[in-house]
């Protein structure tokens, strides 16, 4: 597993090209929302590329400059940063694309608003820390195919209101999560 928590986000490039060669030979013409929903999945890891490989140092801003920690590794660790995003990226987002494609599509709509959300955590801490790991690509890729995706499926009635809102709550609960743990688990680690 020490191998997998040091090395999991370098297949993040690799996984994404795929997707975005494979996504519209197969699906933009003839399933657009599921497309819409895939592309949340290749965006995404498009994000955690410039979160841990280009620039990278995700793990070591944010507990330098959003924890306070003097430890470039500590709190947050290779470890729980694996266990953070390979639920929700890896398995939870083509799992949503998934069950889109064969159950129901508002199953996937949370991915978008999760995107966003998440994009618009990297925009705030810019304003105080100035460059964070992820900010270009949330600012210019998440936000945008995210909040695109969001009034897309509202314009065309793809899905219901309910189901929007249902997304939106999803998207809502899964960042607090991510936030609770960082800042009333790890937080108080570093005093």
């Amino acid at each position: 597993m020490k191998w997998l928590y040091k090395n999991w986000y370098k297949s993040t490039i690799f996984i994404a090209i795929y997707l975005i060669i494979i996504l519209p030979l197969y699906l933009l013409k003839s399933d657009y929302a599921v497309f819409l929903i895939w592309l949340q999945f290749a965006v995404y890891l498009l994000h955690q590329f410039e979160e841990y490989i280009l620039p990278g140092g995700f793990v070591k801003f944010f507990n330098n400059k959003v924890l306070q920690s003097d430890k470039d590794n500590y709190p947050l660790d290779d470890r729980a940063s694996f266990w953070i995003n390979i639920p929700i990226i890896f398995i939870a987002f083509p799992l949503s694309a998934i069950l889109a494609s064969c159950i129901d599509i508002s199953i996937g709509i949370w991915t978008a608003y999760f995107s966003i959300i998440n994009a618009l955590s990297h925009v705030v801490m810019f304003f105080k820390h100035r460059y964070n790991p992820g900010f270009f690509v949330s600012l210019f890729l998440n936000i945008p195919v995210g909040t695109y995706t969001v009034f897309y499926f509202d314009d065309h009635g793809i899905i219901s209101t309910n189901a929007q809102l249902i997304g939106l709550m999803i998207g809502v609960l899964i960042q607090a999560a991510v936030m609770i743990y960082g800042f009333k688990v790890l937080k108080p680690k570093v005093k």
